[in-house]
Formats: structure tokens, C-alpha cells, sequence
């Protein structure tokens, strides 16, 4: 018996819950909040504002993600390259984190979700970092959804840091040989599954450098509707679709895997003719 909706009955939330199957959530969704400063300039506001609004629309989210149980979120908040933009901004961005951080550290206390960090973090600005640290630590020993959150992360320095980690210990304990589970266990947050679905908010087409290892078999879904106006009825439906995608891995699917076994069957039923 399915369990009781999350959401509010007659809203759109609690009638695409009742489509899913709560079974087969994905394990790891992560997702690429883009569309801030588009959003912004839509209506004759400052970057800034939009910023504000991408932030409502991170609560939303992973609000909703704790409540209907999903193991992994992972969202790509500052990549190295966004050191590019307008010092202002990024002066903003840096005091819009902390903000978050303070006041959504009661929320993931109280609804034990886990905050995680992924990126270089640790060259953010000192108060910066000592705020995500100290909520790091604090939610450490939560059980419920873990909040990754990509922080001056880039997918290929990620990769680089892994290789220097390993070269580092071949130095220290004679390490000769890696493979792919080696690699991908010297990664930011190499005890996570892989994300299973990748959302991309405003329309666009690209990685921008962001879980290039991780996302190898990942299913990608993509929205025009800008971050700050992504809500949970996005989301749900993005987790829908999800559900109807067949993942084959490489391989075949059971139909066809299925048709191969009885044409083959038949193939040699007439060949013994």
C-alpha cells in the first residue's frame, strides 16, 4: 500500500506524487541551478535579485526532497570559473551563502538532513568557510537526505585533486595500480552513488564542468523554466519522467533481450531442420 501523499491534497505536487512510485525514487538526483541573472533581467532587477530568488527556490527544493525521502541531492552552487563575474557579485553570492547556511541550519537539524560539501571549499573566504564547516559538522551524524552542495567545484579539478591524492599515496605506500572504482573512491564524495537524473534549469544544453566522472550513465533532464521559478511540481515531474526511461546501461533492454533470446531460439531451431 502506498504510503500517505506528502503534499497538500488537490495541488499539482500531490498529483504528480500519486503518478510516482515511491519505490523507485532515484537514489542521487543532482542539479544545475542556472537562470538567475536571466530571470532577473525578465523583470528589470538587479542580478541580485535574482540570486535572492534562487535561493527561495533551494529551500523549496530540499524541503521537498527530505519529504519524500530521496537519499542524494547534490546542487552546483559556485564553480571555480563563477570567480569571473563582477566582484560585487560575487562579494553578494559569498554573503548570500552564509545567510543560507545560518538560517537553514536549524531546518536540516531538526529534519536530520546531512550537509555535505563538495569543491575547494576550504579557499572560499574564511568566514565562508568556517560557516560551512561548522554546519558540515554539525549535521554529520544526520541519517536523512544528504545535501551536497558543490562549492568552488570544477569537475576537472575534482579529477585532478583525485589524481594528485593517489599519486600521493603511491608515493607513502607503493600504490601501482588504479582502475576506475580506485579513481572514482579519491573523489570529493566518492562514497555516493552516481546521480541517477540531472536537472538543468533555463533551457540550456551543457555540463558546464560540473560531475563530468559521475554523470557517465546519468539520465539528463532539461527545463526552459528559469532556477527561481523551479519548484516542487518541476521536480516531481522531472522524477516522473524519470521513472518512464528505460536505463539500459549499454546493454539491452528486457524486450529486446527477450526478442534476441527467441530469435536466436528460432535461428537455430532452423538450422536443425
Amino acid at each position: 500500500m502506498k504510503a500517505k501523499n506528502p503534499f497538500k491534497t488537490g495541488s499539482p505536487a500531490a498529483a504528480l506524487w500519486a503518478e510516482i512510485d515511491p519505490a523507485a525514487l532515484p537514489r542521487h538526483v543532482a542539479i544545475i541551478m542556472d537562470g538567475n541573472g536571466r530571470w532577473a533581467r525578465r523583470r528589470h532587477q538587479p542580478r541580485m535579485a535574482g540570486h535572492r530568488g534562487g535561493v527561495r527556490a533551494t529551500r523549496e527544493i530540499v524541503e521537498s526532497c527530505a519529504r519524500i525521502g530521496l537519499p542524494v541531492l547534490t546542487l552546483y552552487a559556485f564553480s571555480l570559473d563563477n570567480w569571473k563575474r563582477p566582484r560585487a557579485e560575487v562579494d553578494f553570492l559569498m554573503r548570500l551563502l552564509r545567510q543560507y547556511v545560518r538560517r537553514e541550519l536549524d531546518y536540516m537539524r531538526r529534519n536530520n538532513v546531512r550537509l555535505r560539501v563538495i569543491g575547494r571549499w576550504q579557499e572560499l573566504p574564511a568566514g565562508v568557510a568556517a560557516d560551512v564547516a561548522r554546519a558540515v559538522e554539525e549535521t554529520s551524524a544526520n541519517t536523512g537526505l544528504q545535501l551536497v552542495v558543490a562549492l568552488n567545484y570544477s569537475a576537472r579539478a575534482e579529477l585532478v585533486d583525485a589524481v594528485q591524492r593517489l599519486l600521493e599515496e603511491s608515493r607513502s605506500n607503493g600504490l601501482t595500480r588504479v582502475d576506475e572504482a580506485t579513481l572514482a573512491a579519491h573523489l570529493y564524495a566518492g562514497d555516493l552513488p552516481d546521480p541517477d537524473l540531472l536537472i538543468r534549469t533555463s533551457g540550456e544544453m551543457r555540463l558546464s564542468n560540473f560531475l563530468l566522472w559521475q554523470l557517465a550513465y546519468t539520465e539528463i533532464w532539461v527545463t526552459e523554466t528559469l532556477w527561481p521559478d523551479f519548484s516542487t511540481r518541476h521536480l516531481l515531474q522531472a522524477i516522473l519522467d524519470f521513472q518512464q526511461r528505460e536505463r539500459r546501461y549499454g546493454g539491452l533492454s528486457p524486450e529486446e533481450a527477450r526478442a534476441e533470446r527467441k530469435a536466436r531460439a528460432l535461428g537455430g531451431a532452423l538450422l536443425h531442420r
